[in-house]
């Protein structure tokens, strides 16, 4: 499962929380508290924290302003994975990923599929990388987002997990970017 080396020094990330809804506000939005709550109690930043309709331009957008942004490591998303109609923060998430994670939509379910059982096949949880930042879109429910945190995202972002994690690898995201003289 891994385990965390005492002996490498603990560094923050900046995390960006976004919900996505159509009903909720910040007074009602659960499902961000508990990552917002999660995400500071572990050592890390809230850089930001929005909700948004499930429009589809919309989000998207708004990733692509924090992957622009350099004080944003990192955007968690949560709602809008499910299968209805308005769900489209899936797709508003692939217009801008550079590379999918296709492994964290897997871990997720194995997570969830020892909660909820087959039910966990709805979710369409996802993870990628654009312009040297990490996105994550979580299904809305509070559950999941503790879930996902607890399960997989805590680790990911602690530097000191080992054999690997997230944080180790975020300064060479952007490598095919640079330039070379030959």
């Amino acid at each position: 499962m891994g385990r965390i080396d005492e002996s490498k020094t603990f560094i923050p990330v900046r995390i960006a929380v976004l919900t996505v809804s159509d009903t909720r506000d910040l007074d009602q939005d659960r499902s961000g508290d508990v990552l917002a709550e999660r995400i500071e109690a572990a050592g890390h930043a809230i850089a930001d924290r929005k909700i948004l309709r499930d429009e589809r331009s919309e989000i998207a957008a708004q990733l692509r302003d924090w992957c622009a942004d350099p004080e944003v490591d990192v955007v968690i998303s949560t709602g809008g994975t499910g299968l209805t109609g308005r769900d489209v923060t899936v797709e508003a998430h692939r217009d801008v990923y550079e590379k999918e994670i296709d492994a964290f939509g897997t871990v997720f379910t194995m997570i969830s599929y020892e909660k909820i059982g087959t039910s966990a096949v709805q979710s369409r949880a996802t993870g990628g990388v654009a312009m040297g930042t990490y996105l994550f879109a979580l299904p809305g429910s509070p559950g999941a987002c503790k879930d996902a945190w607890d399960g997989i995202l805590k680790y990911q972002f602690d530097y000191r997990h080992a054999p690997c994690n997230f944080v180790e690898i975020m300064p060479r995201l952007n490598e095919h970017l640079r330039r070379t003289k030959g």
